[in-house]
Parts: C-alpha cells; sequence; structure tokens
C-alpha cells in the first residue's frame, strides 16, 4: 500500500463530544495500518490540548464507545501521535501552552496550511 499523510483537522470538543470521540476513533483505526497522521485542533478543538479536559467529557450520547479522554490516551502513548494547537485559538480558549497534554503544542494557521499541501485532510 502506498505510504499516506493524513492531518486530521477538529473543531469540536465539549460542544459535540461524539464527533470529537468519531475523530479519534477513526484516526486510531488508521494508525493500525501504519498511517502518518497528526491533529491539527482548532475553536473548541483547541481545548482537548488542556491537561484533563478530555476526562471533563463525559456526556457522549453513543455508549459502548470508547471516550474520548481514553482515546487520547492511546493516540498519545500507542502511536505518538502529534497535537497541534491553533495558536490563534490559546488566548479566547484561555488557553496556555504549559499546561497542554503531551505532544501537543501551539502552531500558527500558516503551519496548517502547509500540512494541507502535503497532505490529505480530513475534518470534523
Amino acid at each position: 500500500m502506498e505510504h499516506k499523510k493524513f492531518i486530521f483537522i477538529l473543531n469540536h470538543s465539549f460542544d459535540k463530544p461524539d464527533h470529537a470521540a468519531g475523530a479519534l476513533q477513526l484516526a486510531t483505526n488508521m494508525k493500525a495500518f501504519d498511517v502518518e497522521l497528526d491533529f491539527f485542533l482548532i475553536n473548541e478543538g483547541a481545548l482537548l490540548a488542556k491537561k484533563g479536559f478530555a476526562e471533563t467529557l463525559t456526556w457522549q450520547k453513543k455508549d459502548g464507545f470508547s471516550s474520548v479522554a481514553q482515546l487520547l490516551k492511546t493516540l498519545i502513548e500507542d502511536f505518538d501521535v502529534k497535537f497541534y494547537v491553533c495558536a490563534s485559538c490559546l488566548k479566547p480558549y484561555g488557553l496556555d501552552a504549559s499546561e497542554f497534554i503531551k505532544n501537543a503544542e501551539p502552531k500558527p494557521g500558516s503551519f496548517l496550511g502547509q500540512l494541507l499541501m502535503e497532505r490529505q485532510s480530513v475534518s470534523f
């Protein structure tokens, strides 16, 4: 199989936890095929970069599915996925990079633009 690269653009967290969980679950499934993928967290999705935030998302509607927190943990610990956080979202969402989860770092929108020229995108 041809080696493919993906960037997942995640716009949601507390506002649509099932969308966030769906994106993280799809990424976990894809990593089983050894594809290269990372996330760009933007808008409400940027909040997922804050330590402990994913654990607050307990109101997913789909019972029996993995939680956002468990999926994040798997992607980081088992697959070493990177989470780039929209730098413009830090101030509006009260984020501080010193409080980020492992593998998360702020990046400007121009970085996302660069990734989009090199990878296929998946948006949630």
